[in-house]
């Protein structure tokens, strides 16, 4: 990083790290303390696509106004982990949710709540981001049945530590610490009310972060965390709490789905056809699992439904792509013909 930086033309420009983004505007940190940061005009001229630009965990290389608290980034330094989905609504646009990530801790809630088939989506994404996954299983001290529900999502997290833990009662947090060495980076990742925040404030040593109850009725959380956003902890690793995500929808993730699912891929590496579909096809070494007991149906259908999902993103981003690169050839041909005028 300081190679970059030393390379960079700009000399007086400094290192930051985004820790928070709020509507194209950045609080980083640096050297120099806490800068408010927007986007040089060149860089927002040059950004095409939504990913294009800084997002929480970025390393970023800026000009300061150390006087004012403000500052304006010039440049991203290369990603070396991206956790990202697809972006809310009907465009096929990447929204990176956390940037430079080593570990990403999945944090799922046993209660009520345990989704395997949300766990499998989770870990998909998380193995294509270049983090390392665990996961997170909170609020052990509600639960009656730890060990079962553990060994249900080891089922479906096949090599992935998984730990149990209490916020509440501070049991099992003891198994994270070699996960948050001093200047490392961890994005806590899960649905609204998992017990992130809590989590967070346990690690943090003070309460930062707001958390509410989960809902009677349903045994279902709320929404607490609002935004994304950098936290220094004691011991010096670095922590980003998320919101709780609601729609987590996949982005181009077929080597992560290698990873999520890693035993139906060995298997199909065993099916008597390269192009087995797994659905009736004679020497399908996948069904044969499937009818000995050794793979849940389930697993299989969930492996195909994101199969479907992932083409279908795949489909849209082309036509989203060509679409762009027409715009910037018709942008092109008009300022040569307003050259020639």
């Amino acid at each position: 990083m300081k190679m970059e930086l030393a390379n960079f033309p700009k000399k007086e420009c400094v290192l930051g790290r985004v820790a928070l983004e709020h509507k194209h505007m950045y609080r980083v940190w640096t050297d120099e303390g806490e800068l408010l940061c927007e986007v040089s005009g060149k860089f927002a001229f040059a950004a095409s696509r939504r990913e294009d630009f800084p997002a929480v965990g970025d390393w970023v290389i800026l000009s300061s106004r150390k006087e004012e608290g403000t500052g304006t980034i010039h440049s991203i330094l290369p990603r070396f982990s991206k956790f990202s989905r697809k972006a809310a609504g009907n465009t096929a646009e990447e929204q990176i949710i956390a940037a430079n990530v080593e570990t990403v801790f999945l944090v799922n809630s046993l209660n009520d709540d345990l989704n395997l088939r949300r766990i499998e989506r989770y870990l998909l994404l998380a193995w294509e981001s270049g983090a390392n996954p665990v996961i997170i299983l909170s609020k052990a001290d509600l639960c009656e049945d730890v060990e079962e529900k553990v060994a249900a999502v080891e089922s479906v997290a096949l090599g992935v530590p998984v730990i149990p833990v209490s916020a509440e009662m501070n049991e099992g947090l003891e198994k994270l610490k070699p996960y948050l060495g001093e200047g490392k980076t961890v994005a806590l990742l899960g649905s609204s009310g998992v017990g992130k925040s809590t989590l967070t404030n346990t690690l943090l040593g003070e309460n930062k972060q707001a958390v509410k109850e989960i809902r009677e009725d349903d045994d279902k959380g709320r929404h607490t965390t609002t935004h994304r956003e950098l936290v220094l902890l004691p011991g010096g690793a670095v922590l980003i709490d998320t919101p709780g995500m609601r729609e987590l929808q996949l982005w181009e993730s077929q080597d992560g789905l290698a990873g999520a699912f890693s035993d139906i891929e060995e298997l199909s590496a065993a099916c008597r056809f390269r192009d087995c579909r797994h659905t009736d096809e004679p020497g399908c070494a996948v069904r044969e699992a499937i009818s000995n007991g050794d793979l849940p149906e389930e697993r299989l259908s969930s492996y195909n439904k994101l199969q479907r999902e992932l083409a279908y993103i795949e489909r849209k981003a082309d036509k989203r792509a060509q679409s762009e690169e027409k715009k910037q050839w018709k942008a092109i041909h008009k300022q040569i013909k307003t050259k020639k005028k």
